[in-house]
């Protein structure tokens, strides 16, 4: 049985402990006043759970050997081991959890000063992942990414990244002062879907800059993709390296990469000196839970330490880290075994579909200038049926309650992952079968607007426009103004309005456009869009 197993069955096998509302919230049960029931409902527990494992990964070893014990505890957090946790959440999930969401104790280590088995936990990721340094992260990627910006950039240093990037990235420019260079994504108008950068645009960027008199503090690549789309990352890092630049590869959708001959090689396989992967994505620790990984001598590892202290709790979750060194646990027994029968799921169900009518596929043909595609993804088209991907998406949850990972104006994405089944794919492929046989739209569906990012003008950096007093306009009047807010659909979490770029027409019809669709609208004040905040 592994810890998983443990957790699992310990949460619905001994039915809650039996242990009542009243006894969660310190006052007595039927059950407690009898003589005979005098031990206390964390003390039976305790006797029935089995012996420590010395096989365990470190920090696993350690919380759950720390929550053996039988401690009169006088310490944060206030539900004290589970004696007062809400009885409504332990409907939910049980006692185990609350059993071992322990404090920052001695024993458990430090997050933000590691000594013990947070630094051997993180030590033996850096070794898997092959990592110069690895380091824990509970505020999920975004956190990585706002730390790996602030080591790499100081106020007033330029940044090269796409325009396509995640939200986090303009965050962490607010954050360090750092001033954008973008590079325009390829685009593909028939899917509505934006792909990687090329060696050639990265050289292109660095080469304006050098014209100006300056050097870019850090490039910045988002690989792969959310569709999977994955960027010639050994190229770009060598480019980057001529000039003595460090690259950030955000890698949030491949923490699996590089672990499956049929894989893409992973960021710091092709010699990226920071990348920083979400392991909840597609590995299996707990959500929120990501690595951030250095490799090389272009960054100081004592400032990302430094930047990372500023960001992250001084109260971490415990369970999230041992989650992180569980999963970092699990693929160094056989990754490639792991990993196969995943594969094969992936394999197939894109086999089925494609024989499918009237169902379209995103492959390398629509991207060719980039070397690969995250085999785990699954972008499915509905062009040729004139439906959109929120209507598609609509009827295969309500049919067949089939939940997507990503929604687009013109497609759905899917994330397979060591969890995904093949009743799982039988059904979508089935609730696919259905749409084309039932699909009577005669109506031809709009192209859309193009790319919304491949035409603006920045008139603020990111930090400027963040900190400038603002006011609230009309949206039939905020054509020229300087936004003063991120305007982001959501997922996939791009912006297309960033502060301090000048308001076009074609970014809000494009908004306006994909909010009519269904898309939510986050980072904006009036999700509605009547309004928005712009900068005096």
């Amino acid at each position: 049985m592994n810890y998983s197993q443990f957790l699992v069955g310990c949460s619905y096998k001994l039915p809650l402990l039996q242990i009542r509302a009243s006894a969660y919230q310190g006052g007595k049960t039927e059950e407690s006043s009898k003589k005979q029931h005098k031990t206390s409902d964390i003390e039976k527990h305790n006797k029935v759970r089995i012996e420590i494992d010395n096989n365990l990964p470190p920090l696993v070893g350690a919380v759950k050997k720390k929550a053996q014990q039988n401690a009169a505890t006088f310490h944060f957090p206030g539900h004290n081991r589970g004696r007062s946790a809400p009885f409504a959440l332990t409907q939910l999930i049980g006692l185990e959890p609350f059993i071992h969401d322990l404090a920052a104790i001695p024993e458990l280590d430090n997050l933000t000063s590691p000594h013990g088995p947070i630094l051997e936990a993180q030590k033996e990721a850096a070794k898997l992942f092959g990592a110069l340094e690895t380091w824990f992260l509970v505020g999920g990627t975004t956190c990585g990414i706002h730390g790996a910006i602030m080591a790499t950039c100081s106020p007033g240093e330029y940044l090269i990244l796409p325009r396509n990037c995640h939200l986090s990235a303009i965050s962490g420019m607010v954050l360090s002062g750092a001033v954008p260079k973008y590079i325009i994504p390829e685009y593909d108008v028939e899917w509505d879907i934006a792909g990687g950068v090329t060696p050639s645009q990265v050289e292109k960027a660095i080469q304006e800059l050098e014209m100006e008199g300056r050097k870019p503090a850090a490039v910045f690549v988002t690989s792969p993709t959310y569709h999977g789309i994955c960027s010639n990352i050994s190229e770009i890092s060598q480019l980057c390296h001529s000039h003595g630049i460090p690259l950030i590869v955000d890698e949030a959708h491949g923490a699996h990469l590089g672990f499956h001959p049929q894989m893409p090689k992973s960021a710091l396989q092709q010699g990226a000196d920071l990348a920083v992967q979400s392991t909840h994505k597609v590995l299996c620790s707990m959500t929120q839970s990501s690595m951030l990984h250095m490799s090389g001598n272009l960054v100081d590892k004592e400032t990302i330490s430094r930047c990372l202290r500023v960001l992250q709790t001084t109260s971490p979750n415990y369970l999230l880290m041992a989650s992180l060194d569980a999963a970092r646990h699990q693929l160094t027994q056989n990754p490639k075994a792991l990993f196969d029968k995943a594969m094969q799921i992936a394999f197939e169900a894109k086999n089925s579909i494609r024989k499918i009518p009237e169902i379209s596929i995103l492959n390398h043909q629509t991207f060719p200038k980039f070397p690969s595609m995250d085999p785990f993804r699954l972008t499915i088209g509905f062009k040729q049926l004139n439906m959109s991907g929120y209507e598609a998406d609509e009827i295969l949850y309500r049919d067949n309650l089939i939940i997507s990972e990503l929604v687009g104006t013109k497609s759905i994405t899917y994330a397979f992952n060591l969890g995904t089944c093949e009743e799982h794919v039988e059904r979508l492929v089935f609730g696919l079968k259905k749409i084309v046989s039932s699909s009577s739209s005669s109506t031809s569906m709009s192209h859309g607007v193009c790319a919304p990012f491949a035409d603006f003008t920045t008139s603020l950096i990111p930090r400027e426009a963040f900190f400038r007093k603002k006011r609230k306009v009309s949206i039939e009047k905020c054509i020229g103004e300087v936004c003063g807010e991120l305007i982001c659909p959501f997922p996939p979490g791009i912006p297309v309005l960033i502060p301090g770029e000048t308001i076009t027409q074609k970014a809000l019809d494009y908004v306006l456009d994909v909010r009519s669709k269904g898309a939510i609208i986050s980072g904006a004040s009036d999700p509605q869009l009547f309004s928005i905040l712009v900068c005096y």
